[in-house]
């Protein structure tokens, strides 16, 4: 193997590779911009969340609750805030959708651009204060509406997302990111604070052996996904049982789901029969990014990204991943019918 210099003279930053890829599409620069000031966002959620401990960041916001029932924590407000501030600022957004405002925020006139973008801006808050992997889910749309912005211009199918991604907050910051070439993989290198490119067009396997589900709520789930369960992990035909993995973090989950393959569900059950995951914020952009790269999304009776949304907050069934391993949880769900 030949040895590698130590020091990589020619970095692909985050940066770099949207200018290069702007280029080659002949565009306004306009989601340059846009991706630069969410970078930069990112990278400050990430400083604080290093420093948390130490700047008093852990722990309720003081009884605050979001619109979708979640206990507010003090990260979450300052990464809300940090997220909004820095997209109205680049000039290229017209409606933000956020987990924690109720209503999406349109953009003042001086300030506006012409995209629409939604997005959690701390996912997994419940593992803060144990130092749990969490990160920031985003999408990006374009308004395609003439007149004023409003809340209506958000709610498009994720067919129609221009980009999105994730960023990871987990033993280094990592932003994972597709404008439908593919995705491709950026580390925070703290030393330099620039996004380099480590992983270009992440392919899933077809098929993996691990499954991702939070069996706390077996109580309440279908049948199908009782027996699903159990046929993972005791297989009937002799095979290797699959392992069980899960976080509490949809970042960290379908991360881990992209890296290693297998599958990620959070189906509905009895106590939540419309799902969990909010669709916009969430689902959409996951969906997204797994079948750029070779995998697939489902709510277990359409393609996710096929949905169009009737509510900015709307939750729906998610299960994703290796395209064999999805199809086969499809098949047996239509057998259990």
């Amino acid at each position: 193997m030949a040895d590698r210099a130590p020091f990589d003279t020619n970095l692909i930053t985050v940066t770099r590779f949207v200018l290069e890829e702007g280029r080659k599409a002949k565009g306004s620069g306009e989601l340059n911009q846009l991706l630069s000031a969410l970078c930069t966002a990112v990278k400050a959620i990430s400083s604080a969340v290093r420093k948390a401990g130490i700047a008093n960041l852990y722990g309720l916001s003081g009884g605050k609750m979001n619109v979708t029932g979640d206990e507010v924590k003090k990260l979450d407000i300052l990464s809300n805030d940090m997220v909004v501030n820095m997209l109205i600022s680049s000039f290229s957004t017209c409606v933000l959708v956020s987990e924690e405002e109720k209503n999406a925020i349109i953009v003042d006139p001086d300030t506006r651009g012409k995209y629409i973008v939604c997005f959690d801006p701390l996912d997994g808050s419940s593992n803060i204060d144990c130092l749990g992997a969490i990160g920031t889910i985003f999408a990006i749309y374009r308004k395609t509406t003439e007149g004023e912005p409003n809340e209506k211009d958000a709610l498009q199918p994720g067919r129609n997302i221009v980009a999105a991604g994730y960023a990871l907050y987990g033993s280094a910051t990592m932003l994972v990111f597709s404008a439908g070439n593919g995705v491709n993989c950026f580390m925070l290198d703290p030393a330099i604070g620039e996004f380099i490119l480590v992983n270009k067009n992440v392919t899933m396997k077809k098929k993996g052996n691990i499954y991702s589900i939070n069996e706390g709520y077996s109580k309440y789930f279908d049948p199908a996904v009782l027996e699903y369960i159990k046929q993972k992990k005791c297989p009937k035909d002799g095979s290797a049982p699959y392992g069980a993995r899960y976080i509490g973090s949809m970042v960290a989950d379908v991360h881990r789901t992209l890296m290693y393959g297998g599958i990620f569900l959070y189906p509905a059950n009895s106590k939540s029969p419309q799902g969990k995951l909010r669709l916009l914020y969430e689902g959409n952009p996951m969906a997204y990014i797994i079948e750029q790269a070779g995998g697939m999304a489902t709510t277990g009776t359409k393609n996710v990204l096929d949905i169009v949304p009737e509510s900015i907050h709307q939750r729906e069934p998610i299960v994703l991943g290796s395209r064999d391993d999805v199809q086969e949880y499809l098949e047996h769900v239509k057998r259990c019918a």
